[in-house]
């Protein structure tokens, strides 16, 4: 088991160092020059040498990776090119903002579609599977900007129960960022959920027509306690990787939805900072969003090997 552990961990590192490797070179290179776009075209040729040489753009690029990466290791992605506040502390204010928004869109999509799936499986072919299984190919079929925007009509507009943008900044507290937390919520909680209904109940259909689930029916076992005590744990393990990849999703479409309803999260300010040329806060974000990626799938594969003993015992069988 540590074993597993161990070599789950090396390659979660080693896709960290190649991703933070593949987003600086990706960066590097952009067209246009960053000292140009923030003095303007009109900027004379020695202030945009002075520029370059002061934000260290004159350094071979294998040093300024280096640089880059040692400050990251100790939270400090450098400054922003147009706050010129700390990269770090700014991210971490727009993060805590989405994370808001994540944790509730988690708990609903997640709790949410695991029911609806298994319910669908269970009553495979009637009007249940058929209903759940048709709202699942809709939310997977309609791009989240789109369901955004339909709720935006809804209940915004149509029924003005919730804000149709945020008004407020990335220093908004918890209560005022609230009200306007559902929608955004509500429209990726759709498109994530509809993946990993399929994938439920694609899986408990397998597990209950396996020969243990039969063997525990002719035992004469209620079908709750088929289902919860033999099935669920084996229909789980396929359905946990969904889970983890919209998870680690949710880091690139709440930047899409962020942009509809004007919130100020890390999906915004990704936006914005890539418009604006701010390369440190950019390449801190893509980071971050590969920390999370690889971490949810770490956490799947941890999880896997508590639900299945198999991967507990296979290096002791060989």
């Amino acid at each position: 088991m540590l074993a597993f552990v161990a070599r789950r961990i090396a390659a979660a590192l080693g896709t960290l160092l190649l991703s933070s490797v593949l987003v600086f070179l990706a960066l590097q290179a952009l067209p246009g020059d960053v000292a140009t776009q923030i003095l303007g075209k009109d900027a004379t040729p020695d202030a945009v040498a002075a520029l370059r040489k002061q934000l260290g753009l004159d350094e071979p690029a294998w040093e300024r990776y280096a640089d880059w990466i040692k400050g990251a290791l100790h939270g400090d992605f450098g400054t922003s090119l147009v706050s010129g506040k700390p990269v770090g502390g700014e991210v971490a204010q727009y993060l805590a903002n989405s994370a808001l928004i994540a944790g509730v869109t988690i708990l609903f999509a997640v709790t949410g579609s695991l029911v609806l799936g298994i319910l669908a499986g269970l009553y495979r072919d009637r009007w249940a599977d058929h209903l759940i299984s048709t709202v699942s190919l809709v939310g997977m079929s309609v791009p989240e900007f789109v369901v955004a925007t339909v709720l935006v009509l809804c209940f915004s507009v149509a029924l003005p129960w919730f804000p149709a943008v945020v008004l407020y900044g990335p220093d908004a507290s918890v209560g005022q960022l609230l009200p306007a937390v559902w929608l955004p919520a509500l429209a990726l909680a759709i498109v994530m959920a509809a993946y990993i209904i399929r994938m439920a109940r694609t899986s408990v259909i397998d597990v209950m027509a396996s020969e243990y689930v039969t063997t525990a029916r002719l035992k004469g076992l209620s079908t709750w306690r088929v289902v919860t005590r033999h099935a669920l744990p084996g229909a789980l393990l396929p359905t946990l990787h969904v889970i983890a990849l919209n998870v680690a999703w949710l880091v690139g479409g709440v930047a899409v939805v962020e942009n509809v309803f004007n919130y100020p999260g890390i999906g915004k300010l990704m936006l914005t900072s890539v418009q604006n040329r701010d390369l440190p806060v950019v390449q801190a974000v893509a980071l971050i969003s590969a920390v999370v990626y690889v971490v949810c799938n770490l956490a799947a594969d941890l999880g896997a090997m508590a639900l299945n003993p198999k991967l507990r015992t296979r290096g002791r069988t060989r």
